[in-house]
């Protein structure tokens, strides 16, 4: 599923949330169901595998737990809800581990092909460490952004959204990120074409 798909799925999603807070816990899963790719990329690319998939736990229990704090406000959207929560687990996650020795990256990355990806484009040349290792090197805001837009596929309205920057803000943290990582490509001695 990727960001499109989301925003299809946004009325959706809604009266899920809806029902949830009515009881309804088969609508949770299908709204975990919907979310979990995007949340997992999302986390996958910014931290370990094993962390990856104890905090992708954590954030759909803060979703179960705060779910009637949720509140449908025009413009805002569950999923941004959603990622701000995920969002804020990673941030806790280097405060937490700020003193802890840094771990070496995995090699596992999932294979998310998009014709309109420009990481697509570079990964004939690219093993997943090294994507994994240029990524770690953008500042939090450019990693955010890269992996919305070019891993989960989100426009650039819903990183706004997610990331509570106004369009144009994402769209200059877009070019600049594209820039370093395009250095840091460079520098790793792989060819790309953005």
């Amino acid at each position: 599923m990727d960001g499109l798909d989301l925003s299809n799925k946004k009325g959706e999603m809604e009266h899920l949330v809806d029902a949830v807070k009515k009881g309804d816990q088969d609508a949770f899963s299908t709204l975990y169901d919907i979310l979990i790719g995007p949340i997992y990329r999302y986390i996958f690319y910014r931290v370990s595998r094993q962390d990856a998939e104890d905090l992708v736990e954590n954030v759909f229990v803060k979703v179960w737990v705060n779910i009637h704090s949720y509140k449908n406000r025009e413009g805002k959207t569950f999923s941004a809800w959603v990622f701000r929560i995920a969002h804020n687990l990673i941030v806790d996650y280097y405060r937490k581990s700020k003193n802890q020795a840094v771990e070496e990256l995995s090699s596992n990355i999932p294979d998310v092909r998009r014709e309109h990806n420009p990481i697509h484009s570079v990964a004939q040349f690219l093993d997943s460490t090294n994507l994994k290792k240029a990524l770690r090197v953008l500042k939090k805001p450019y990693q955010d952004v890269v992996i919305h837009k070019f891993i989960n596929g989100f426009s650039n309205a819903e990183i706004a959204e997610i990331m509570k920057r106004s369009e144009g803000s994402v769209r200059i943290l877009q070019f600049r990120a594209l820039k370093i990582l395009k250095d840091e490509l460079k520098s790793l001695g792989i060819k790309y074409s953005f």
